[in-house]
């Protein structure tokens, strides 16, 4: 086997976060996507002595678990990869991969408590960053998703299951209104045109809506037109904020030079097991608002009582987590990197009431041994990449009882776990929570005691 080799082989296992691995010819092989029992065509990457990666390039033949009707975009575009398995289905794979994660870094003698549904598998969506670009070279504009696999080329994904109608409203009447318009859209490799991204965050719980319009600063455009027809759309939310964000980074990310508010305010309101959360276009905040409830849960549960504690909440984004401990919480400390999300969670605690809550700003390695208290308790819920090392270590320095850790990427969970274990924790608690139904990803919320 050598690259660029084209090979014909069926799936045999799929591992955590889409990737699938299968024996041909002797050799591991590795391909992203892909579903256990499908036959796929494959052109070689990578090969070496025992192993490949390879690139899908046909499915051949679907597997015996596909047996749920997809939505019209599937396997066109990148974003639900096993929508067509059944939801029971998904959530079988997804426990025995992040099982099969834990036994890899042997590590045992916990209770595991196996893994939580979403409370909606469809719709569940409260924020979708779409691009605008065109389908082929030179089509009509389109608005929505990238292509699977495709570094340019944009579906509208008119027929998206993954959030309710007013999201398909809003998208719909945005690409028709400007391809009507005959704007141009902006293009990363000459970093000309004007139409960049729509960014929509709905509150499912109370029923606001935000439409953020992303573009360069290269066309002086009246927006009071495309705004007027935005707010005749008969939505089902309240449409309380429509802006226009400038963003002539290069980057081929959302980014702001200038905020314009073009109706409305620049913050819809959200509310999470009784407490309100403002969040502004810019604001990290869960996309399912259902399955963070549960989420946050899981993690109340396993805390228990602590009336009488301090509590560190690292990585604490706009201090949702922190502030729903807080109501039983002697004192909570959140320490968070990004100081936009530092403000909107000591004004989300204000706004709640708590008193008992104070965000800092600040790395996590770096802040966490400045703080003068001593935590009864630590939750750490960091960003894909996991916890520093040397976080790891300053956080085991205060000689907590009991670490609660939410993690959404189970490969950097386990790792960390083991350096944890290092410095004499256990791991006594794991429960996975579904956040991301028809995809390959999962939350994890894992109970530490000291030995």
């Amino acid at each position: 086997m050598k690259r660029r080799d084209i090979i014909e082989f069926e799936i045999d296992k799929m591992e955590f976060g889409g990737t699938s691995v299968s024996l041909y010819d002797g050799k591991d092989i590795y391909m992203k996507g892909g579903i256990t029992g499908q036959k796929v065509k494959a052109v070689v990457q990578k090969a070496r002595s025992k192993k490949a990666e390879v690139k899908m390039l046909e499915l051949l033949e679907n597997s015996p678990l596909e047996t749920e009707e997809p939505c019209k975009h599937f396997n066109q575009c990148g974003g639900c990869s096993i929508l067509s398995v059944p939801y029971e289905k998904q959530l079988q794979i997804k426990e025995r991969q992040v099982m099969d994660l834990f036994l890899q870094q042997e590590l045992f003698g916990f209770k595991f408590l196996g893994i939580q549904g979403s409370p909606e598998q469809r719709m569940y969506r409260n924020k979708m960053e779409y691009t605008f670009g065109d389908e082929v070279k030179d089509g009509p504009l389109s608005l929505g998703l990238h292509k699977k696999g495709k570094h340019i080329d944009i579906i509208t994904v008119d027929g998206c299951y993954l959030v309710d109608q007013d999201f398909i409203n809003i998208l719909k009447a945005t690409v028709e209104y400007f391809n009507e318009k005959q704007i141009p859209y902006y293009r990363t490799f000459n970093h000309k045109g004007y139409l960049r991204n729509l960014v929509v965050r709905k509150g499912i719980n109370t029923k606001e809506m935000m439409v953020n319009i992303v573009t360069s600063s290269q066309l002086d455009f009246d927006m009071t037109e495309y705004k007027n027809m935005l707010l005749n759309l008969g939505l089902d939310a309240e449409l309380v904020s429509i802006l226009h964000t400038i963003n002539d980074g290069l980057a081929d990310a959302v980014n702001c030079d200038e905020l314009r508010i073009l109706y409305g305010r620049d913050y819809i309101q959200e509310e999470i097991l009784g407490l309100k959360f403002k969040i502004s276009p810019f604001s990290f905040f869960q996309t399912n608002t259902k399955g963070a409830e549960e989420l946050y849960s899981i993690a109340r549960e396993f805390v228990g009582d602590h009336s009488d504690k301090v509590v560190f909440d690292l990585y604490s984004g706009t201090g949702t987590i922190g502030q729903v401990m807080a109501g039983s919480a002697k004192k909570v400390y959140g320490i968070e990197i990004i100081e936009e999300a530092v403000a909107a969670a000591n004004q989300n605690a204000k706004l709640n009431g708590l008193t008992n809550c104070e965000f800092i700003a600040g790395d996590v390695a770096k802040t966490v041994n400045k703080l003068k208290e001593k935590p009864d308790l630590i939750i750490v819920d960091p960003p894909r990449p996991g916890v520093h090392k040397d976080a790891i270590r300053d956080i085991c320095g205060f000689d907590s009882k009991e670490i609660i850790y939410i993690s959404c990427n189970p490969k950097t969970l386990v790792l960390d776990l083991v350096e944890f274990k290092n410095y004499g924790y256990e791991v006594e608690l794991v429960k996975c929570m579904d956040m991301f139904p028809n995809t390959p990803h999962v939350e994890t919320v894992v109970k530490l005691k000291k030995a």
